[in-house]
């Protein structure tokens, strides 16, 4: 047998690429199973899970085609391969990258010139500046500390992960519920310290995956469980958005309307930024109608250092955080998973990395009066629309939102946005992060025909949504923290207990998908590649794996 060139395919080393003719096809593969088909009229190549392929006369891989890096994305159960840019020569070192002059595609690796390079990282900031700044606006936190730990949390983020997983940490929305909560109660200290043992967990739940893997939460946490936790938390917040709306009813929706035109009347970038053009444009309106005080505005100086605050430790309010753990972890996998579906690396072995981090800025942002952190989805859209994918952005975009933290006035202008603008973003977004829950059960394709997932996620619901309390001597336990717990105890002790009776069939779990980090503007990104996709066919087409319930 022939070979050419060398790359890396799910972990799997193609030393040599080899070649053989099918009829008017020719399939790709190596000795490890993975075999892959190119057509002559396509001019790329699709590569396909096969076990055992054999092929007869096997030939030389074109040496045309350089295929020593290639970009790996999936369609369906299909996965494309495009070569990707390769420069004349290489730097070495993972906080370097090789600048490329233009190309389709920009690996996590490469830049283009440092000028275009701070445009891409000035659209990151643009693109999740809106969820960001809500997030301490809605909790009482001070936006420009949660700005500054968000910037330096995602500069953390890129240097435990090698420098080669492009992610931005903002602010969580899981995290408003128990932060809500816990002030009310016990004050901004006790809201902190949830928020670093909330890092803390994250953390040691990170070191664990990057030794033992992911499959272990899986089989904790099936996407019937996944999704109900993420649904309920949204859901649990509908109360405080309808508090807000009722603050001023009239701004509120026109900042709804706002939103929902901005999502259908415009394409690209301005439709992806629609929660910053609602919220901008709201706070225009209500600052035409005398609803924004804009006094501390004008005292706050230009330059100067965020509002720090310490944390405190009350046991009473740790348990309404240790389901955002579930959530946060679930997002990291998702966002990881999005980004090598994107970028056709293979990042399950920094998965373990990934979480790890977050926790890091979590830890780090609760220290100091900042909000969870958490992989952004909003990015995600900006690296689809530029298909530029390079670490360089996030660096600049990390900058720049440290940048804008050390001035007072920005985080006063953040801090005046009035409660009828917050009410008439917050109507939309918590029902979006209950959405998102919906998002899990259907990409999972859950059969809700099947009591085992009707009850798993009914009885938790209801619990998350009227609220319940439970307080047990010193421990209080919410809404959201009942109804995470009810969700994992009613599912497996019903699988447990329907599996030793013989009336629950075991599950067969392949690969779950995620929260595949769907903007919270709501707004479908084009696929990362300038290729076609393949309509998928057949059972084994399917976009998500099933997952027998």
């Amino acid at each position: 047998m022939q070979g050419h060139s060398a790359g890396h395919i799910d972990g799997a080393d193609f030393g040599a690429l080899h070649v053989g003719q099918c009829g008017n096809e020719h399939i790709l593969h190596h000795g490890k199973g993975l075999a892959g088909r190119v057509g002559p009229e396509r001019g790329r190549l699709v590569a396909r899970a096969r076990s055992g392929a054999r092929d007869r006369g096997l030939s030389q891989v074109d040496a045309r085609t350089d295929w020593s890096e290639f970009a790996l994305r999936r369609t369906g159960d299909c996965r494309t391969l495009t070569p990707m840019n390769k420069p004349a020569s290489r730097t070495s070192g993972p906080f370097r990258w090789n600048q490329v002059d233009t190309g389709a595609v920009i690996s996590p690796g490469e830049r283009l010139s440092w000028p275009r390079t701070v445009g891409i990282g000035l659209q990151h900031v643009v693109a999740m500046f809106g969820a960001t700044f809500l997030v301490p606006v809605l909790t009482g936190f001070p936006p420009s500390t949660t700005l500054l730990f968000s910037g330096v949390g995602t500069l953390l983020f890129l240097i435990i992960t090698g420098n080669r997983l492009p992610s931005y940490l903002g602010s969580s929305f899981a995290i408003i519920a128990p932060v809500l909560a816990a002030t009310a109660s016990q004050g901004m200290g006790a809201a902190l310290g949830g928020i670093v043992v909330v890092g803390l967990l994250l953390i040691v739940i990170g070191v664990v995956v990057q030794f033992a893997g992911t499959h272990w939460l899986e089989a904790l946490m099936p996407p019937v469980v996944t999704g109900t936790i993420v649904a309920l938390i949204g859901l649990n917040l509908a109360p405080t958005a309808k508090m807000n709306y009722e603050a001023d009813a009239i701004t509120a929706t026109v900042v709804l309307v706002l939103l929902v035109l901005c999502l259908v009347l415009f394409r690209g970038l301005i439709g992806r930024l629609a929660i910053v053009a609602s919220v901008v444009l709201g706070y225009l309106f209500a600052l035409a109608r005398g609803e924004v005080d804009t006094s501390k505005i004008e005292q706050a100086a230009w330059i100067g250092l965020p509002d720090f605050h310490a944390p405190s430790f009350h046991l009473a309010v740790l348990p309404m955080f240790l389901p955002v753990v579930l959530v946060l972890v679930v997002e990291n996998i998702g966002h990881v998973k999005s980004i090598t579906s994107m970028t056709g690396i293979d990042y399950d072995k920094k998965m373990g990395r990934a979480i790890a981090a977050d926790g890091v800025a979590t830890v780090l942002a609760g220290s100091g009066g900042g909000s969870a952190t958490t992989t952004y989805a909003e990015n995600i859209g900006v690296m689809a629309a530029t298909k530029v994918y390079s670490t360089a952005a996030y660096w600049v975009a990390g900058l720049a939102a440290i940048l804008l933290s050390l001035s007072p006035k920005v985080g006063e202008v953040i801090a005046s946005v009035p409660a009828g603008v917050l009410g008439g973003v917050t109507t939309a977004l918590y029902g979006l992060v209950g959405i998102l829950g919906v998002h899990i059960w259907v990409s999972n394709r859950v059969d809700f025909g099947k009591p085992v997932n009707q009850f798993t996620a009914a009885i938790p619901l209801v619990i998350g949504i009227a609220n319940f309390e439970w307080a047990i001597g010193d421990l209080d336990f919410s809404g959201i923290a009942l109804g995470a717990f009810a969700a994992l105890a009613i599912y497996h002790a019903m699988r447990i207990l329907g599996g030793w009776r013989g009336t629950v069939a075991p599950d067969h779990v392949t690969e779950i998908t995620y929260i595949e980090d769907v903007p919270l503007t709501g707004v479908e990104h084009e696929p990362a590649t300038g290729v076609e996709e393949e309509p998928a066919t057949g059972e084994a087409d399917r976009t998500a794996t099933e997952h027998e319930r």
